[in-house]
């Protein structure tokens, strides 16, 4: 018994270690999504001429990139080992940022979106540091370990703002190119402690287990669906909100792009800062009910955008719908990461973020349009029937008989 416990001891010794190392990888590469999402929609607003319902476009290019880096970082780590992929992932953060700094100075709309793709495709490896942290954690570690992982983006919500507000100007008189330029050390301080880090291998069946699922069996069972499902929508509803508030705030209502900024600063830490209890309340309520509430938040949201244009309706908004997306979020993750085992977790987690990513982008070049269009009333009126839905099936999820994990 005690040699047991020692094990376990070490066990979680291990995964925490791990896990505070790769915390700080994502609190530093984590700082380019808030800052290219602060200033990219503006940066290319200036850059187009009357018709300026292309305003999101880049970081549309973002969010694609996502997409690809989900499929490139299995790719990585399947060849080149996960340690590897993440330092590729964090160099072409780096390689993606001096792009977009490069398009300001050119005034280059298409080099913009190509250098906010790159910044997207680090964004994809980085998104995988999250799932890279429960596959080295006991089971019963998981959710912390992934709350932990999101607790960085407090750091991340800082800094990224930050550097956006003081270094915007730091090129003049080209605009937001100094910010840009920026993030590059960041991404070579994260490959430094990544190269210190050692990280064990998924996809490896251990003397035992069950032979590996067909793909199709994993992703067509309630439990996978609802979590995918409910990931999308609170990801795709958070991204499609953020990217169109700073326009909605400047271009709209006549705010200053600082105010924006810090709007965006409130969203990230609302984003990650509850991440310091989100396990331990998914260990004590479940995880359905987390992600249930999450939802109800955003309808809160929704409730707070619509009764006005005063800037504490947009700050307020923005605290709730990053609230929202980490009780969503990281109860969706928790669910879909217990619908799988360990060497089946490659595929099942590429398929999930290529759908996840793809989705994200089409919701933040949507955002641009519909704003253009309609305006940021309409944009709120979106919510509601992708959280109604999301609720639905979690509801669904929380009546069925609970399932055996594998």
């Amino acid at each position: 018994m005690e040699g047991s416990v020692d094990g376990l001891q070490a066990q979680v010794s291990a995964a925490r270690r791990n896990v505070f190392l790769l915390s700080a990888v994502q609190a530093l590469l984590g700082s380019a999504p808030p800052l290219t999402f602060a200033l990219g929609g503006l940066a290319t607003y200036q850059m187009l001429g009357d018709d300026k319902s292309l305003a999101t476009a880049p970081l549309t290019g973002f969010n694609i990139g996502v997409a690809l880096g989900a499929v490139g970082v299995a790719i990585a780590s399947r060849y080149l080992g996960r340690q590897a992929g993440f330092m590729l992932g964090a160099l072409m953060g780096a390689t993606g940022a001096a792009v977009a700094a490069v398009a300001l100075f050119r005034a280059d709309f298409w080099l913009f979106a190509t250098g906010l793709m790159l910044i997207g495709v680090s964004g994809g490896f980085t998104q995988k540091i999250r799932f890279a942290a429960a596959d080295v954690s006991p089971s019963f570690y998981k959710p912390r370990a992934i709350s932990w992982i999101l607790a960085a983006g407090i750091v991340s919500a800082i800094l990224g703002p930050q550097l956006a507000i003081f270094a915007k100007d730091l090129l003049f008189p080209v605009t937001f190119a100094g910010a840009f330029v920026a993030l590059i050390p960041l991404s070579l301080i994260a490959i430094a402690i990544l190269s210190a880090l050692k990280l064990p291998e998924t996809g490896v069946r251990a003397a035992g287990d069950l032979p590996a699922r067909p793909l199709k069996e994993i992703v067509l069972t309630q439990r996978f669906m609802t979590g995918m499902v409910c990931g999308i929508g609170t990801y795709a509803l958070m991204t499609f909100m953020m990217t169109g508030a700073p326009l909605a705030m400047v271009i709209g209502c006549g705010f200053s792009t600082d105010l924006a900024t810090l709007g965006i600063q409130w969203h990230v830490l609302a984003m990650f800062a509850p991440s310091f209890f989100t396990g331990m309340l998914i260990t004590r309520f479940g995880t359905e009910k987390v992600v249930a509430a999450g939802l109800v938040i955003l309808m809160a949201c929704a409730v707070v955008a619509h009764a006005g244009i005063e800037l504490w309706n947009f700050w307020g908004a923005l605290v709730l719908l990053g609230i929202g997306w980490n009780f969503g979020f990281i109860g969706s993750t928790a669910i879909v990461a217990s619908s799988y085992r360990p060497h089946e977790a490659d595929k099942v987690q590429g398929f999930h973020d290529i759908i996840l990513f793809g989705t994200v982008a089409l919701s933040s070049f949507s955002s641009g349009k519909v704003f253009t269009a309609w305006g940021w009333e309409a944009m709120n009126l979106v919510i509601w029937p992708v959280t109604i839905l999301c609720l639905v099936l979690i509801l669904l999820l929380m009546r069925k008989r609970p399932e055996k994990q594998p």
